[in-house]
């Protein structure tokens, strides 16, 4: 990888999941084109599996929040793109 290379890579999106107001519905997890959601195996107050993130591979894409029903369940962070420079000739 050249230092170029190095200089063009930004972090990747990333959805936040709030344990306590999910419902355990799974309709994020059916839903996420990229398969990166996934049930928690402990439970959360409510008494069902909330959903979690597996660590890697959003594109943040935000399908798994328009798809919950609970209000904010679910914010996909999309990091803030900086200006790149331009590479030496």
């Amino acid at each position: 990888m050249t230092r170029g290379e190095k200089s063009k890579i930004v972090a990747s999106p990333w959805p936040v999941i709030d344990e306590e107001r999910c419902k355990g519905c799974g309709r994020c997890i059916e839903s996420c084109p990229k398969k990166v959601l996934r049930f928690k195996e402990s439970l959360n107050r409510r008494g069902v599996h909330p959903a979690e993130y597996t660590g890697s591979g959003c594109v943040g894409c935000g399908v798994c929040f328009y798809n919950c029903p609970e209000p904010y369940a679910i914010e996909v962070i999309l990091p803030e793109k900086k200006p790149q420079p331009a590479d030496p000739p």
